[in-house]
């Protein structure tokens, strides 16, 4: 591939052009855009371009292009019709961001050769965890990053046909493997970042509803801690999360957290405030340093769910006890045996 064929084939489309407003079902496709663009290729680097082969390539291209985005990435087999492209697509709407798409028609090539395929196939498995899950500039890299790896096992496929040195063939796709590896490792740090602030929405949201509709002390206090649990697991690197699940369960699960916090706060208070769980305060106190106090262990038992789980267990008789286990029998009284000298003189 030479620079001439990524400049044309990665220009931008011409919004004046009636492709602009062209029907997703009447738009070619990407393997009709490889076919025009091998033709467009062959004839370049034969007897001459006619202007039929290069007005039909800039027809598909432009239509390809208005359907799918503008191509900002591609490469293209010099000797059978595969290739690899990534398109990016502006949003609807302003704060929707750019789209990153990548496209990949690789089967001619890589038919013989299942060990570059697979690694294909981790490419395409990448890609689609990052258009699903990852959104903006980390999307854009993941995706980047992508194409990066396609376009080197690509390239390898045309050394592979030209019958260069196996050695180094191999040296190339360990290589990639291990790029392909790396960008995994990105996207899954990058879904989890994403994932968190997701989460941690859901937390603020419910919090802030919590403040206004239902102004109870202790559900505050053990929303308030369970958000600072989470916030203090996050900075410390020990909070991760399930990102393939979605953006709206992880927002449900971040709102849950505050209320499984709430949840436990108003029983323990409600255990103190009952004469279940004794609260350690100084004789002569006044209420208000009482529930100053039932205030902290509220906020304790949002923050740590296993120490109310314990707490509760702990102020219910026999709850969570096992029985203790029966006495052995008593063995019989052994019989008195004789002295020896006894024996001796029977």
């Amino acid at each position: 591939m030479t620079e001439l064929t990524q400049t044309l084939s990665a220009a931008p489309p011409d919004t004046s052009s009636a492709n602009a407003d062209l029907d997703p079902l009447e738009a070619p496709s990407f393997p009709e855009l490889i076919y025009a663009h091998y033709d467009w290729w062959r004839e370049l680097r034969g007897d001459g371009l006619t202007d039929a082969t290069n007005a039909r390539y800039d027809k598909v291209r432009r239509g390809f292009q208005a359907t799918h985005g503008r191509i900002a990435r591609a490469y293209w087999c010099s000797h059978v019709e595969s290739a690899v492209v990534l398109t990016e697509k502006k949003g609807r709407f302003p704060w929707s961001g750019t789209q990153c798409n990548f496209h990949r028609e690789t089967h001619w090539a890589t038919q013989d050769q299942p060990d570059i395929a697979n690694e294909m196939y981790r490419c395409d498995e990448l890609a689609v965890r990052a258009t699903t899950v990852l959104t903006g500039v980390r999307q854009r890299i993941c995706m980047n990053l992508v194409m990066a790896s396609a376009e080197h096992l690509m390239s390898l496929v045309d050394r592979r046909a030209t019958n260069s040195d196996a050695k180094a063939n191999a040296a190339m796709l360990a290589q990639e493997q291990q790029a392909i590896t790396r960008a995994e490792k990105y996207y899954n740090e990058a879904a989890n970042g994403q994932a968190q602030i997701v989460y941690f929405a859901g937390m603020a949201l419910v919090w802030l509803s919590l403040t206004w509709a239902i102004p109870v002390a202790a559900l505050l206090a053990g929303a308030c801690g369970a958000v600072v649990s989470v916030i203090s697991r996050i900075n410390t690197g020990q909070f991760e999360l399930d990102y393939d699940v979605g953006r709206p369960y992880a927002l449900f699960l971040g709102g849950l957290r505050p209320l499984i916090g709430g949840a436990f706060a108003m029983a323990i208070a409600f255990a103190f405030n009952g004469g279940l769980l004794h609260l350690p305060v100084a004789a002569g106190e006044s209420s208000a340093d009482r529930r100053l106090a039932l205030l902290v262990v509220s906020f304790v038992a949002g923050f740590s769910e296993r120490w109310a789980q314990d707490t509760l267990v702990a102020a219910v008789p026999g709850v969570g006890k096992k029985d203790a286990p029966s006495p052995p029998a008593a063995a019989p009284p052994a019989q008195p045996q004789p002295p020896p000298e006894a024996a001796a003189a029977d």
